[in-house]
């Protein structure tokens, strides 16, 4: 009978304990702003209140070191200065980087570039950013008539004019052809295997510069279906056959490709040949630069997909605008990939990938990011100029979950548990996504 007395005294003892033991030091106390919601029990230190912010611009004329606050120490070795300059948080992270991720930072003045006579090209793969899997871009440049010539690819194309303006042209499948124009902020898009050129117009004076995104991260431009290459490796009998001419009618087929070579630039008035299956019932082009961006408290934004762009089925974009100060707010996309180019200003970006993994890139005109799907992260603007850029995706619709809009939108005391934020902090979530956050 003692034997279990005992421990059944010491059950009644630790019961009567629990319930009268006082509030925990910290507790919300009655009628605060966390009053609704059960304290939470601390399991981990507090986060730090240390801002972070970044350490030095491109421009500074400072010898950067490898130090933040008392850690790090200052350089003794060789020391690539101008890199360093461009990059802040590679060379003296934020104590919120953690972990590891794969570089997703790539600027187009490392990529080689394939000079030609007309213009030029460069590419960003995987080979040089492992991270982007599922989307490569190239950036070419053709002066006033040039052209890239008649050509095809495996994979969708989407391309967005930088400067200057161009004409294109395509024949699909059904034996439909569209002839197109585009200038500075529009479009085009070839879907896989459909043949196509570009010929830069002299509109401008300048000819044209523009972007293009494949949804194929192993992609690369010296891989293209070219006429003038086909044709050099086809036997001049079976050519003659297939177009029921003599061999002598192809005596000046060139032995090799063209790629881009120069060309005077198409009339005014050029018409495509009148086909009996009619034109391309989607347009291969859309007037982007023509529509109205959406106004946000710290910028703008412009979004492109198969809803207006109805060709565009595998890749669609947001043209974004932040202005200083401001942010692209913390976001993640929930199955797409992200390609961004970055137009104009300089960012500040931190990748989230779960499992304390984090890392922050910072990036100028010119360069190339890439976010995988479901990773957290945000833009922010840190220079004194707008920070224009793209944010392309390899699907037909932009699709973004925004935190300040999830938190809103979840019961108060469940984030509260998770937080311990106050009702004035809860009051300032917003039920409508931000997208762009002006100063505060």
């Amino acid at each position: 009978m003692a034997r279990t007395l005992i421990p059944l005294a010491i059950i009644l003892l630790l019961s009567s304990v629990g319930h009268s033991a006082p509030a925990a030091s910290g507790s919300p106390a009655a009628g605060s702003a966390t009053a609704d919601a059960q304290a939470p029990i601390e399991t981990v230190a507090l986060a730090s209140d240390n801002p972070n912010p970044l350490l030095w611009q491109p421009d500074t004329t400072i010898d950067p070191q490898a130090i933040r606050g008392s850690l790090g120490a200052d350089i003794l070795g060789p020391q690539n200065i101008p890199i360093d300059r461009q990059n802040a948080d590679l060379l003296a992270p934020p104590t919120t980087d953690a972990g590891s991720v794969q570089n997703a930072k790539w600027p187009f003045s490392l990529s080689h570039n394939r000079l030609q006579t007309g213009g030029w090209a460069r590419q960003q793969n995987q080979d040089v950013m492992p991270i982007a899997g599922s989307m490569a871009g190239v950036n070419m440049r053709l002066e006033p008539g040039a052209i890239r010539e008649l050509h095809w690819h495996k994979t969708d194309e989407w391309a967005y004019i930088i400067s200057g303006a161009a004409q294109v042209t395509a024949v699909n499948s059904d034996g439909q052809n569209f002839i197109g124009n585009v200038k500075q902020g529009d479009l085009w898009y070839f879907p896989a295997g459909i043949p196509h050129s570009i010929q830069a117009l002299n509109d401008t004076g300048v000819g044209t510069e523009f972007l293009l995104v494949f949804d194929n991260g192993a992609f690369s431009e010296d891989s293209t279906f070219l006429l003038t290459d086909w044709l050099a490796h086809v036997p001049k009998e079976v050519i003659a056959k297939n177009f029921q001419t003599s061999i002598s009618a192809f005596d000046h087929i060139p032995a090799q490709q063209l790629y881009i070579f120069p060309s005077p630039p198409p009339p005014d008035n050029l018409a495509l040949p009148q086909s009996p299956q009619g034109t391309i019932p989607n347009p291969f082009t859309f007037a982007l630069s023509e529509i109205k961006a959406t106004s946000l408290s710290g910028g703008s934004v412009k979004i492109v997909d198969s809803t207006t762009f109805t060709a565009a089925t595998a890749i669609s974009a947001s043209e974004i605008t932040v202005e200083p100060g401001a942010i692209r707010e913390l976001h993640w996309h929930p199955t797409q990939d992200e390609w961004t180019y970055y137009i104009g200003g300089q960012a500040r970006v931190t990748l989230f990938a779960a499992s304390g993994n984090a890392r922050t890139f910072d990036y100028e005109a010119g360069d190339v990011g890439f976010v995988p799907a479901s990773f957290g992260h945000f833009v922010e603007n840190t220079g004194n100029t707008t920070l224009h850029f793209l944010e392309i995706f390899n699907s037909g619709r932009v699709q973004d979950i925004s935190l300040s809009q999830w938190l809103a939108l979840t019961p108060p005391s469940l984030v509260k548990a998770h937080l311990q934020i106050s009702d004035d902090t809860i009051k300032k979530l917003s039920k409508t996504k931000p997208i762009v956050v002006g100063p505060q």
